[in-house]
């Protein structure tokens, strides 16, 4: 029997974790002489105030569900992927590359094949790693943040000696053609007689991370594969004893998160830069890790703590921007959301199993 009902678990224990994790904010905040109240209205009102601040809120949910995503199926077959980051990188790299390879006439030709090329990347990136553990025994952990140097070195090698144009200092590849570049939330608000005000980054790509959140849930929880996943993350001799493969099953799950991980550059690479430039992922992969252990690795649950991560993102920008509250502040409130609903989740989650095993003790009582 669990200890507490399921909806305590998915929605009281991080809500709880956040007001905590806001409540040490405030104080920091006042401790530098400065009002928590104008900080928290001046967050509100850039990134949910208006159309442009939700525009950017959305354009960074969009980067987060992918990586949270990529770490929750991962997660459910007991591998902890902190590779993400590497894997959005060469994601980005397949998008480049199949972007530049033809003109397109029209996005609705290059976004599927761009898809393809980030999942197949992102994929191919996750595929070492999750071969080496299976086969190898070598910790996925170490395995896939070494791959993140990797990443980042392959790439800034292709930028410089292969994509980036000639004659150009930039670490780049060339800007993508026409056809290739995704219509704006702003454009497809006006074909639906919708006025979304300024032009922001957030374009398509936020409605398939919507839809992936959902064959995500349908992969998990309504299809064989799923089961066995979850079945190996409960219990590797169990799986074993029910004909399952952990050696199948690491690699289809890491291939399937990684895949996940590349396909956040259609959004950034392809939505808004319309080209492959060095540091396009801006520790995305990262921030995933967080989005997974708060929504605890349910898609509904990585969709909101994406939003508020977008939230957190724009809401943070706009607190540099219009106050004199110093930029770095904002990095120490994400980073004491995360300490609060990841490293020290136990500390909330503890006291409440008590507090639910008390009431119900009283009620069979």
């Amino acid at each position: 029997m669990d200890k507490m009902p399921k909806w305590a678990d998915v929605i009281l224990t991080p809500l709880i974790s956040l007001i905590l994790a806001m409540a040490i904010s405030a104080i920091v905040i006042l401790a530098i002489g400065e009002s928590p109240w104008l900080a928290l209205k001046t967050m509100i009102d850039g990134a949910l105030g208006s159309s442009y601040g939700w525009g950017y809120t959305l354009y960074y949910t969009t980067n987060f569900i992918f990586t949270g995503l990529a770490v929750a199926v991962a997660y459910h077959a007991s591998l902890f992927n902190i590779g993400g980051e590497g894997q959005a990188m060469l994601g980005g790299l397949g998008v480049a590359l199949i972007a530049l390879a033809l003109p397109w006439p029209h996005w609705s030709l290059a976004l599927p094949a761009a898809m393809v090329g980030a999942a197949l990347f992102g994929a191919a990136w996750a595929l070492i790693p999750a071969w080496l553990q299976a086969r190898r025994g070598s910790h996925i952990v170490i395995t896939t943040i070494m791959f993140n140097f990797i990443a980042a070195a392959l790439l800034n090698y292709m930028l410089v000696n292969i994509l980036k144009p000639a004659g150009t200092q930039d670490p780049a590849s060339a800007n993508f053609p026409e056809g290739a570049h995704l219509p704006q939330l702003t454009e497809m608000a006006a074909a639906l007689g919708i006025e979304w005000g300024k032009n922001t980054p957030v374009n398509i790509t936020f409605i398939i991370a919507l839809i992936a959140c959902i064959l995500v849930w349908l992969l998990i929880w309504r299809t064989r594969l799923g089961y066995e996943i979850r079945a190996l993350g409960r219990s590797e001799p169990a799986a074993l004893y029910a004909g399952i493969s952990p050696v199948r099953i690491t690699v289809i799950a890491m291939l399937i998160s990684g895949g996940l991980a590349g396909l956040m550059a259609i959004n950034n690479v392809m939505g808004e830069a319309e080209r492959l430039v060095l540091n396009a992922v801006e520790g995305a992969g990262f921030i995933g890790i967080a989005v997974a252990l708060m929504g605890r690795n349910h898609p509904f649950g990585v969709f909101l703590a994406a939003l508020l991560f977008g939230f957190l993102y724009q809401g943070g920008g706009e607190l540099a921007l219009w106050t004199s509250i110093p930029r770095e502040l904002i990095v120490v409130i994400q980073a004491l959301v995360i300490l609060f609903t990841g490293a020290l989740d136990n500390m909330v989650r503890m006291p409440l199993e008590r507090i639910f095993l008390a009431l119900r003790g009283k009620g069979h009582a």
